[in-house]
Order: C-alpha cells, then sequence, then structure tokens
C-alpha cells in the first residue's frame, strides 16, 4: 500500500531522514514543476527532487518525510504571521521577542513528536534563518519616564544682542589668559589683559605699549632651522597680534602701526645675520615711536597752544594725551585760561584730565555731559582728541564727541580737533553703526540698581525688556569741524587722505 505525495510540496532532498520510513523504494528524479506559496528559502529553490516513500506501519508513531515537510512549513507560516504583526506594533522588550518555537529548537528540546523534527532541524534553522533575525532586530525604543519628565538644560547666560548692531558683537573680550596659546609671549600676554581692563587705555597709549612689547618679542625671537627670518617671524608676530586682539579690538593706529613693522619685516634681506636683523628691527621700531608718535605730538602741541589765548575758556571731552600736552604747555607759555572737562560714564576718563591740570595750577570745571548745554555758553573754543580721521573728514572718538562738537557748531563755537598722521585710515565712515566697539555691558556701572522686587540686584541679565547696549566710539561729521590740526600743519578735514597718502608714502 503507498501513499501519494500532495502537488503542492516539494521533496528537499533524495533521501528520507531518520524520521522517515524505513523502508524506502527505490528513487526517480523529477523536474520541479511547482513550488509551495510563499516559500522562497533557499534550501527549497536549490533542491527539487522528487522520490516515492515506501508506505509505513499505521501504528508506527514516526512521521513519513512529506508530513515532516508539511509541519515545518506550517511552523514557518506561522512564525512569517508573528514576526509581521510584532513589527507593526513594537514588543515592551526586545531582548525577550523570542517564541516558544525557536526556544525549543535552539535548546533541543520538545514533545514525543520531537525526534522526528530534530531530523529536519538543520534545513528548518536555515528556512527560519530571515524570519528569526527580523523577530530580533532592536527597534527604536520610546523614551521611558524618568527621561520624558527630565527638566531641560539651564540656559547658558548670554550677552543680550542688539539687531541693529549684532555685527559689532563678535567673540566675548578675554579677560584672563587661559586658553592662550603656548607661543605667546609673556609680556603679550600682560599686556592683553591690562588692554582688556583699561588699564593702558588711549590710542596712542596702546599703540607705543604695543611696540615696545613687540621689541621684546623680537629679542627673544630665534628662527627655526629650515626657514628664513622674513617669513617665520611675521607668522610668529601674527600669533601675538591675535591674542592682542582677543583682549579688545585694535586701535587705527595700533593697526597701521603694525601694517608697517609687517612691510618693514619683509623688507629684510634672507641673507642677513640674524643678530643684525633683529637689531635693525629695533631701531627701526624707535624711530617709529619717536617720529610718528613723540615729535608728532610736540609739533601738534606747540602749533594748537599758540590758539589759546589770554581768557579763553578750552571746553574738552574726555580724556586725550595731545590735549592735554596742549593745555599744559600753553599754560607753561605764561597763557591764563579756564579749562572746562565735559565727562560721561562708563570710563570717566575726564577726572584724570581734570586732576592733572588742578595740580598744575589750572582753573579747572568738571561737569557731566547732561550739563552740557549750560556749560558750554561760557566756552570759546573745543579742543577734542581723536581715536581716528576717516577718509572722508569724519572724526571717529569717543562717545559724546559727536554731542559735543553738534552743541558747539550750534552755539557758533570753532571745534578744533587735534590728531596725529598715524592715527588717518582710508576707511569711510557714515554713521557709528558700521563700525565701533562694544564694551561688555557690565562697564556701565549702573546695571546693579536694576532689579525688581522678586529678583535681586545682579539679576539683571534676565530682567524682561531690558536690553544693555554699552558703545564706546561715535562719529563726527566733517561739518560740525573747523579745523584739524596735524604735524603736517593745519588743515581742514577734507584734507585728510591727502595727509594720510604723504605719511604712508604711497
Amino acid at each position: 500500500m503507498s501513499s501519494e505525495i500532495p502537488n503542492d510540496s516539494v521533496i528537499a532532498s533524495t533521501e528520507v531522514n531518520s524520521g522517515g520510513s524505513q523502508g524506502a523504494g527505490p528513487e526517480k528524479k523529477q523536474k520541479r514543476t511547482t513550488a509551495p506559496k510563499g516559500d522562497t528559502s533557499p534550501a527549497t529553490a536549490n533542491k527539487s527532487k522528487d522520490s516515492s516513500v515506501k508506505p509505513t506501519d499505521p501504528k508506527d508513531e514516526k512521521a513519513s518525510g512529506a508530513e515532516l515537510k508539511k509541519r515545518a512549513k506550517a511552523e514557518k507560516a506561522a512564525k512569517r504571521a508573528q514576526a509581521k504583526q510584532e513589527q507593526q506594533t513594537p514588543p515592551q522588550d526586545v531582548s525577550k521577542g523570542t517564541t516558544p518555537d525557536t526556544d525549543e529548537i535552539q535548546n533541543g528540546k520538545g514533545s514525543a513528536t520531537q525526534p522526528s523534527q530534530s531530523s529536519g532541524s538543520k534545513a528548518q534553522r536555515k528556512r527560519t534563518g530571515s524570519s528569526s533575525a527580523n523577530v530580533q532586530k532592536p527597534l527604536q525604543s520610546r523614551p521611558t519616564q524618568q527621561q520624558a519628565l527630565a527638566p531641560p538644560p539651564e540656559p547658558k547666560n548670554e550677552v543680550k544682542k542688539i539687531a541693529l548692531f549684532s555685527h559689532l558683537y563678535g567673540h566675548l573680550r578675554r579677560t584672563s589668559i587661559a586658553g592662550a596659546g603656548k607661543d605667546v609671549h609673556p609680556s603679550v600676554l600682560a599686556l592683553g589683559l591690562q588692554m582688556s581692563n583699561y588699564v593702558i587705555c588711549g590710542s596712542n597709549a596702546r599703540c607705543v605699549s604695543s611696540l615696545l612689547v613687540f621689541k621684546q618679542v623680537i629679542n627673544a625671537y630665534s628662527t627655526p632651522p629650515g626657514t628664513s627670518l622674513p617669513r617665520h617671524l611675521t607668522i610668529h608676530l601674527s600669533t601675538q597680534i591675535d591674542y592682542l586682539v582677543s583682549c579688545r579690538p585694535l586701535s587705527i593706529s595700533l593697526g597701521n602701526a603694525i601694517r608697517w613693522l609687517k612691510l618693514a619685516i619683509s623688507h629684510i634681506d634672507p641673507d642677513t645675520p640674524e643678530s643684525k636683523a633683529k637689531s635693525e628691527l629695533c631701531s627701526a621700531i624707535d624711530n617709529f615711536i619717536r617720529e610718528r608718535i613723540t615729535v608728532a605730538g610736540q609739533a601738534i602741541a606747540s602749533s594748537a597752544s599758540s590758539k589759546i589765548q589770554d581768557g579763553d575758556v578750552i571746553l574738552t571731552f574726555a580724556k586725550s594725551s595731545i590735549v592735554e600736552r596742549t593745555l599744559v604747555e600753553a599754560y607753561g607759555q605764561g597763557t591764563r585760561f579756564r579749562v572746562i572737562v565735559i565727562d560721561s560714564p562708563p570710563l570717566f576718563e575726564g577726572r584724570n584730565l581734570a586732576c592733572a591740570l588742578a595740580n598744575l595750577g589750572l582753573q579747572v570745571q568738571y561737569a557731566p555731559t547732561h550739563t552740557l548745554s549750560h556749560v558750554i555758553q561760557d566756552a570759546t573754543k573745543v579742543f577734542l582728541g581723536a581715536h581716528a580721521m576717516m577718509s572722508n573728514g569724519r572724526l571717529y572718538s569717543r562717545i559724546g564727541t559727536a554731542m559735543v562738537a553738534m552743541m558747539a557748531n550750534e552755539s557758533d563755537i570753532p571745534v578744533i580737533v587735534l590728531c596725529e598722521s598715524v592715527k588717518f585710515t582710508d576707511k569711510v565712515a557714515l554713521d557709528s553703526i558700521s563700525i565701533n566697539e562694544i564694551a561688555p555691558p557690565e562697564e556701565l556701572g549702573t546695571l546693579s540698581t536694576i532689579s525688581t522686587k522678586e529678583e535681586p540686584p545682579d539679576q539683571w541679565r534676565d530682567a524682561p525688556n531690558f536690553q544693555p547696549l554699552n558703545l564706546l566710539y561715535d562719529v563726527t561729521p566733517e561739518e560740525y569741524i573747523h579745523m584739524v590740526i596735524t604735524e603736517y600743519g593745519s588743515l581742514p578735514p577734507s584734507s585728510v587722505p591727502v595727509v594720510h597718502r604723504l605719511s604712508t608714502n604711497t
């Protein structure tokens, strides 16, 4: 008695496993005609052999090969349905996502019919490999309750920026030497902190101090092997300059001095001995300071002091070294006059000027900016210092200078600007927005008083609708300026670009 093999089954091998019947008849190879629906396993695709199986005794507990294939096919279809369901609804714990059937197959444990299943375990594992991989594939888990309830990180204490001046904020001003490069000279480290803390303040003071420090850097410099001094020294100086810029932006005069120094270094012959080249550079720096700043200041003070007459009332704003030298020289020549010093926060530089002039015996009146409209009525001349003179004839100086010049122009009082040619630039400034410097808001000094009943005074940063702005400079239009006195003589503001070309020999 023989049994027929169903049409929807495929025999995977020509031999019956140990779980089949004992007496197998002659095997006959046939061409594969049909494949089971949905079966795409490699074992079924590669093997398509048909064999007749000898009927087994109904009392035999062992199943035939065809029944094993049916059973394996049913198990595989069940696993596929389970895997598809798990993909649609992710399990809570992926690590425990194995099914009892896979556990039984892996552990080799089963029911009374498992001896026949173990015979086809190798082919079964091949077929179920893709399904088990889908089951054990880790899925993106949802955030836990602790992660969902965790408070957001506290925002950093950032500086409140005003959109109109957002291009001026740049990097934060350095207040310590932490993070400085190893190639920065110790004297440069000290100078940068002094500039940042306004210990060294003023365009001329910053320029002279930086040049003297560069002399120390050049003397301590040694050319590495394989390079030349003109090329490598420029790179070495750039490292020092970058540190100074991180402490405070360069002044116009210091920028002109640095360009001159780099040009002087590039003109050194590479064959020149290092000691001689460094000596020539140090001598050139001394000559630059003497000719462009010291002697130029003396010439300006001598020319400007001659314009002060007995009984004059000279009004000045903040503190300028060249204006102070002019007033001292005029007083030393025997001219008797009175001085009005207008001052403003946050630096209050006029205090030092008023004290210095009063100690010399001059009659000095010190007044804040909000009294300018009253005290300017007594003035006969206005002397102003300069941070820079722009190419379009405008004055770039300490903030508040434009207001003083405007008030003097309204009162028909001549405004005289004292400025060395080293402060001239080819830049053009139309307003105080495009070119300026923003100081930290803490320097305003009055922020500690801005508070509410609920907040202490040091919480002004979080005060709503409050944005501090601490600008350091402003621009004075040329129509408010009557004369500019330089070492080249007295000239109108429109002649600034001509003097700048003469001073730079371009």
